[in-house]
């Protein structure tokens, strides 16, 4: 593969990945870039619902929508997009988005040079591909990424995940946990028993309720259930079991506003989900339970993250819903995710 030479490149768009998890792992591989291109002008193409990940991040200059659902929708909106792209004249396009199209979207903007795994038979369409092989994807997604980068023969940055805020965002956060009935030193715990991926990676409600219900033995703590609107109805079970003390946002807010109210919290309790990694980034303390899905791979990247999950024959299967008993969930105890929360608890207690 030919080298890239910084000094040519003056113009960069970075396609991001399709998933909210996967925007947070691209964290490092983005201020990789930055630190590769210093004076480069950096555009993200991003999905909406993946682009509040990315606001706020000093290593970019400019985030580009993708609207497949509005103005790039079919085929003549894919051509509209390529031809926005070409308008902006890039130098460089880098694809940590696998698919297909990702690369023919670039070629057909006319992007001189384009980077990206040598996935999805479209090898002959990157000037610079990378092949994938077989372990690449048995590595943990940060890695992952970054290895384009080393393939590339271009430095990484280290693994450290990044969400920035505006003093502003944190300020209102800290209001509308008040206005919910969250006070100045009470204990916060954020609980998200939902899963975009599916089912199949979802622990019980009657256990999430439990564990909060055995954790009220601490004074001035108030519990908010975190999800996605199509997660309301889950929150509100939940939020009815625990009884006072609970607030359900399931559906209440934005992602950015989501985000600056997991910051707050002293505990986050999760399935392996986005907002799981949005923790991790926050450096939240957090327990985050997994049973279809490989840790290995995704796991969440924070000394303050703490996996529970029970070695079972057909786990991880990596499915979306299970076929079988999900054992792989029914394993993990109430009793088990309580001792270990009220640890955590105990050690920030101390600190």
């Amino acid at each position: 593969m030919k080298t890239l030479n910084p000094s040519s490149i003056h113009t960069i768009v970075i396609r991001t990945p399709n998933w909210v998890g996967d925007a947070v792992m691209s964290t490092p591989f983005i201020r990789a870039v930055r630190r590769n291109f210093p004076y480069a002008d950096i555009t993200l193409l991003a999905k909406p619902w993946v682009a509040p990940v990315y606001e706020q991040n000093p290593h970019i200059d400019h985030i580009m929508i993708y609207d497949a659902a509005g103005r790039h929708r079919g085929l003549r909106g894919k051509l509209r997009l390529a031809k926005d792209l070409r308008k902006r004249k890039f130098d460089l396009a880098i694809l940590l988005q696998n698919a297909f199209e990702a690369a023919m979207l670039a070629w057909l903007a006319g992007i001189p040079d384009r980077l990206g795994y040598d996935t999805d038979a479209r090898r002959m369409l990157l000037t610079h591909p990378v092949h994938r092989y077989h372990f690449l994807k048995q590595i943990h997604q940060i890695e992952y990424y970054l290895e384009i980068l080393r393939r590339s023969r271009l430095m990484t940055d280290g693994s450290q995940l990044e969400i920035f805020f505006t003093p502003a965002e944190i300020q209102t956060a800290e209001k509308a946990l008040y206005a919910s009935g969250c006070h100045e030193y009470d204990r916060i715990i954020g609980i998200n028993p939902g899963a975009a991926f599916g089912t199949a990676k979802r622990w019980f409600a009657d256990r999430y309720a439990q564990v909060c219900i055995n954790l009220k033995i601490y004074k001035k703590t108030h519990f908010i259930i975190f999800g996605s609107p199509g997660e309301t109805a889950l929150g509100e079970q939940i939020r009815q079991m625990v009884g006072n003390d609970c607030t359900n946002l399931c559906g209440k807010t934005s992602l950015r506003e989501a985000m600056a109210r997991i910051g707050r919290c002293s505990l986050f309790i999760t399935n392996d989900s986005g907002l799981m990694h949005i923790a991790a980034a926050l450096h939240v303390p957090q327990i985050a339970i997994f049973g279809a899905t490989n840790p290995a791979t995704t796991s969440p990247r924070s000394p303050l993250s703490h996996i529970l999950r029970t070695s079972v024959e057909c786990s991880p299967c990596m499915k979306q819903d299970c076929p079988t008993d999900h054992r792989c969930m029914e394993s993990i105890s109430v009793g088990r995710v309580s001792e270990l929360a009220m640890h955590l608890l105990g050690s920030w207690r101390q600190s």
